[in-house]
């Protein structure tokens, strides 16, 4: 029997000077990339024994050999010219595969656990809609039961209007929040949390 719930993951290319720029920023490109491979690997402790079918979308290029271990993860290649367009097709293209709970998360969550996915697996058996808000005003989960391109277009992604919009576009829609959590893009998101300390000292 075909599974019914399909988690995306999107991520980047860890490559030095190409990954956390804002938070490079601050502490340098090498920072920057020890922290975001931390994170990867976290991405993979908490979604390795998950029961969906699991999908990494890699930014750049589909790696064969690294942390994602392809009896686990299915791998595919982003496409779109920015980031709406390619969750909107990822979104479609799982759909047409006939998977009826499908989740997106990003690989730069440090707050985000097992635990948080499966209540939004959960949450889709009685709403069309489950996002997780974050604290930068974005979303660091969404998931729906069915396509609606409406909430990909017309974003400026990556500030902090993008849950804003989103829930103006769902505002009849059954839709259930998660808990806030924080992602990783500046220096201050870091900055208090001992498990970063080494990267930064």
């Amino acid at each position: 029997m075909k599974e019914k719930n399909l988690l995306m993951i999107f991520t980047r290319n860890p490559e030095l000077g190409k990954c956390k720029t804002r938070l490079a920023a601050t502490i340098g490109d090498q920072a920057a990339l020890d922290i975001y491979k931390f994170l990867l690997q976290h991405t993979v402790e908490i979604t390795q024994n998950l029961h969906a079918t699991k999908e990494v979308h890699y930014s750049v290029k589909v790696r064969d050999n690294d942390i994602w271990d392809s009896e686990i993860y299915t791998k595919k290649q982003q496409s779109g010219d920015h980031l709406g367009k390619r969750m909107e097709n990822a979104f479609q293209k799982g759909f047409t595969e006939g998977y009826e709970n499908i989740v997106i998360i990003g690989s730069d969550i440090y707050d985000l656990n097992q635990n948080d996915i499966e209540n939004a697996f959960a949450a889709l058996e009685t709403h069309n809609y489950v996002i997780g808000p974050a604290q930068d005003g974005g979303y660091y989960l969404f998931g729906m039961k069915s396509l609606n391109s409406r909430v990909f277009r017309n974003k400026e992604w990556g500030t902090d209007t993008v849950l804003k919009d989103t829930l103006i576009d769902l505002e009849n829609e059954n839709v259930k929040l998660l808990e806030e959590r924080n992602d990783i893009d500046y220096y201050e998101d870091i900055q208090n949390i001992d498990v970063f300390q080494k990267f930064i000292k």
